[in-house]
């Protein structure tokens, strides 16, 4: 491919959505963000308000930025908006000017009631449905809903429109190609296909993940009433916890058409409004207090101070967060052995807001070796939050229907005496039937018809003996 071909690809980028609000309605904006989850989950949009601009960054030169890479710019009408200096004379005649020249699209938002209608927007469409304002509607969320699904129209129609551009300039650019051989032709797309089997990393895709039914409904279940309820998924090394968070994560926002048929994900009413917030104690960057509670505080969406320590961390979150929000802890126990700055204070201070402060919309999950208190005595921790998981459940195989289900998907069916094989030899150990399936693939595409896949995969199965040791 030359550069001219490589300049013209799809952009796959998501298109910068700029948020122009009064921070007197902060409410009204952290409740717009939340039905905005599903398109940034989809990697359609990426928002951006001024909450986002780093301490020590110069903020009125950030949101000009911002106003001017925009691909959509919202404004929040309220009568704070409209008598904001700053939002209405900046921002909105920022944002109309973009529009006029036809680099942006601009989307006015009615939130409350008040005098726009001879305002310089008040010629373009506003939302929701016949310019009612949010806050006027008997169910809040329906409002927002229905001004999203306009946003979610408009972010299609640009998403297509840099897509046919992109094709346009490819064939403008690419010179004419004698026809291939579809025969012995390779499709680039054939290249950077789905691996159907995955080892040695966690599984992400929804449609890849099988098995832990039971427990995947008793999780949900706990996470759909309120107050929102803490559970701690134990395991051992390589047994699936951190490929069971990734699937809570995303299994609720993922579109139907990218699930298995028949898959199930309708666990939770509004799956939308959920903030789930992953924290990997295996990354350094939150060794750090004050860089794990930033990420915190920037997942839920909260302002970041710029001298984040646990004080202002308690003070930025109590008594906000209006949206269940589910913190996911991967590998806990090394945040306990090797953080020295995650000291019981900080681990008191986390059982106090899931129990006083934030009215029953935050939870945790985590992922751990052994059970949360034991857990702590090992390594030298006295905190009560250790004792607020209420439902904990040790992770083994899986149940032969799920393994037998897993080796299924296979884009090329194994024989039965095979499957039988896998199975006995894996004893059902996800990571182990992935692996064996994975070796038995590659026979098969391969054509070899001997049983050296076995040999490689028992070989392989040695990594692991820990697992078959347990059962």
């Amino acid at each position: 491919m030359n550069a001219a071909d490589l300049a013209a690809q799809p952009d796959h980028t998501p298109l910068e959505v700029f948020i122009s609000y009064s921070h007197q309605e902060e409410k009204l904006k952290d409740d717009l963000c939340i039905h905005l989850a599903t398109l940034e989950r989809q990697n359609k949009i990426k928002p951006w308000q001024d909450r986002h601009i780093e301490a020590g960054h110069e903020w009125d030169a950030e949101i000009k930025a911002h106003l001017d890479s925009a691909h959509i710019i919202l404004l929040l009408i309220t009568p704070r908006f409209i008598a904001s200096e700053y939002c209405f004379c900046q921002e909105m005649t920022r944002a109309m000017e973009r529009h006029e020249e036809g680099t942006a699209r601009v989307i006015s938002i009615i939130m409350k009631h008040c005098d726009w209608k001879d305002t310089p927007f008040s010629k373009l469409q506003v939302v929701p449905k016949d310019a009612k304002p949010v806050t006027a509607w008997d169910d809040r969320d329906e409002a927002l809903l229905n001004a999203v699904q306009s946003i979610r129209k408009a972010v299609n129609t640009l998403l297509k429109q840099r897509s046919d551009k992109a094709k346009a300039q490819l064939a403008e650019t690419s010179p004419a190609k004698p026809p291939t051989n579809s025969a012995t032709t390779t499709s680039p797309i054939q290249h950077q296909a789905e691996s159907p089997f995955i080892v040695g990393t966690p599984i992400t895709n929804p449609h890849q993940f099988f098995g832990r039914q039971r427990v995947i409904t008793r999780l949900f279940n706990m996470l759909k009433t309120h107050p929102l309820q803490n559970a701690a998924i134990i395991g051992k090394r390589r047994s699936g916890k951190t490929s069971l968070l990734n699937h809570l994560r995303t299994l609720t926002t993922t579109p139907p058409e990218q699930l298995r048929p028949g898959q199930r994900a309708n666990y939770l009413p509004n799956p939308e409004t959920y903030r789930w917030i992953f924290v990997d104690f295996q990354d350094s960057r939150m060794a750090s207090r004050e860089k794990l509670l930033s990420h915190l505080l920037m997942s839920m969406q909260l302002p970041i101070p710029s001298h984040c320590n646990l004080d202002h961390f308690m003070e930025a979150v109590s008594g906000n967060i209006h949206a269940p929000t589910v913190v996911l802890m991967d590998e806990v126990g090394v945040g306990l052995q090797r953080c020295p700055e995650l000291d019981d204070s900080f681990w008191e201070s986390l059982r106090a807001l899931a129990t006083n402060q934030t009215d029953g919309n935050l939870a945790f999950v985590l992922a751990t070796p052994e059970k949360p208190m034991d857990l702590a005595r090992n390594t030298g921790h006295s905190s009560p939050f250790f004792n607020i998981f209420g439902y904990t459940k040790t992770l083994g195989p899986l149940k032969e229907d799920e393994a037998r289900a897993l080796i299924a998907s296979s884009p090329i069916p194994f024989a039965a005496a095979d499957v039988d094989w896998i199975i006995e030899k894996s004893q059902c150990w996800p990571i182990l039937l992935q692996r064996l399936c994975q070796e038995g693939l590659f026979s098969l595409e391969e054509k070899d018809t001997s049983d050296d896949w076995k040999v490689e995969g028992l070989d392989q199965l040695t990594l692991f003996q820990h697992l078959l040791k347990s059962t």
